[in-house]
């Protein structure tokens, strides 16, 4: 009986080790082969199955594969894109299973955060509603840290390690800057409602390197009067301060602080533009000179500073999914469950996807400093493993030596398809 085949694509945002999970379920099934046959990627994510736009990974060499481990953003496309239920959109699944059939495709390993689980269980779920078998492994990932049941999510501990550098050399600045200009620099972070992120830049500050931060959180509605005494504070004892604060935060009225009533293609309020508004208050609130950044894409494509252990984590999790799959399972995700921080110990679980789709993980309230602005004691011990060691990518005349793939398409055998 012949072997069935693979697909694999990238879903949401990319980060700065989503590659790496991509090398590791590619490098898994080579070492599969008499299991798996060929490794087909969707171009642009699973936009690239319902167009029957697919990439043939043998078209590259195995050091092409393995250079995927060191170079960030999305080696094959990825998408924002929302599969309805089957009752919604039948014929978009009738044309996931017609591609699959012409291409012998029995696995399906989708890479993604929260909306992504929720597209993988659909497609687990072809088998017993119209009647084709696939298996269907969720391979986590996403920069906002909110996937349930793993202890933490590929994508975040590089995140958190850029935001907690660039707020410790940004403070710096800051710092060197404040007896005759700026006092107040504001940072803004990814997380529309989990504050993972933004509790990062409370790293920077540490018992040996003391710096007056304070954090602004999705979980915690935003006070004003609070706020401003707070870096009123921070800047008469230090003579500055530095803000880090979340794109997600809401007023006291719920209404996010950067909404323009912008819309994502998942229906999510486009956010960004925070940074701005909390400057003002700043200025109107307190006079005080101030400078603000976001720090947008730069935060989740900083491969050349990415988290060693968040780059060994997404390999695991790529490797891992295809043996779960090559054992059977079907509609689960491969997990990182902690054992111990100190040392960090870590191992390979697995989570039904059932209990992971549109679920969101929030920081629980221990984490969160009484006053609602910093991170505490349990937060720090919780992050410093997951930003630990440097994995260096290679450089070249003085830049990262990043791989492009050829991404060899493969022929069409179908009609054409419009999503």
């Amino acid at each position: 009986m012949a072997l069935k085949n693979a697909f694999y694509a990238q879903s949401g945002g990319v980060t700065a080790v989503i590659n790496a999970s991509a090398a590791g379920v590619i490098e898994a099934a080579r070492r599969n082969k008499d299991k798996i046959g060929k490794v087909y990627a969707g171009r642009n994510g699973i936009i690239g199955a319902l167009t029957e736009d697919l990439i043939d990974t043998d078209g590259d060499s195995a050091e092409a594969i393995a250079a995927l481990r060191h170079t960030p953003s999305g080696g094959f496309g990825s998408c924002r894109y929302k599969l309805k239920g089957i009752e919604q959109n039948r014929r978009e699944y009738e044309r996931l299973i017609e591609v699959f059939k012409a291409h012998d495709i029995g696995y399906f390993f989708y890479n993604g955060g929260g909306d992504s689980a929720d597209t993988c269980l659909k497609i687990s779920q072809i088998s017993d509603t119209l009647g084709y078998p696939i298996q269907a492994v969720h391979v986590p990932k996403t920069v906002d840290n909110d996937l349930p049941i793993t202890d933490c999510c590929p994508g975040f501990g590089s995140v958190a390690k850029y935001i907690a550098v660039s707020t410790r050399e940004a403070s710096f600045d800051v710092a060197s800057m404040c007896k005759t200009s700026t006092k107040v620099f504001i940072l803004e972070v990814m997380g529309r409602h989990a504050g993972w992120i933004a509790a990062a830049g409370g790293l920077a500050s540490s018992k040996d390197c003391e710096i007056p931060i304070v954090i602004l959180f999705p979980e915690v509605s935003f006070d004003k009067a609070k706020f401003l005494a707070k870096v009123d504070d921070c800047v008469k004892k230090f003579g500055y301060c530095s803000v880090v604060v979340s794109e997600g935060v809401k007023g006291e009225d719920d209404k996010f602080l950067a909404d323009q009533g912008l819309r994502d293609a998942f229906g999510h309020a486009q956010l960004g533009g925070v940074a701005p508004v909390v400057a003002g208050i700043i200025k109107d609130g307190l006079g005080l000179k101030y400078h603000w950044g976001v720090a947008d894409y730069l935060q989740r494509a900083a491969r050349h500073i990415a988290s060693k252990t968040d780059v060994e984590q997404a390999y695991a999790m790529g490797q891992a999914a295809v043996e779960y799959a090559l054992a059977g399972h079907n509609a689960v995700m491969p997990t990182i469950d902690r054992e111990s921080n100190s040392p960090y110990r870590w191992k390979v679980g697995m989570a039904q996807l059932a209990d992971v789709a549109n679920v969101e993980k929030m920081m629980p309230a221990e984490y969160i400093s009484e006053d609602g602005f910093g991170i505490t004691e349990a937060c720090r011990e919780y992050l410093a493993p997951l930003i630990e060691g440097e994995d260096y990518p290679p450089y070249k005349d003085g830049l990262p030596d990043y791989v492009r793939l050829k991404n060899v398409a493969v022929n069409k055998k179908l009609s054409g398809f419009e999503v």
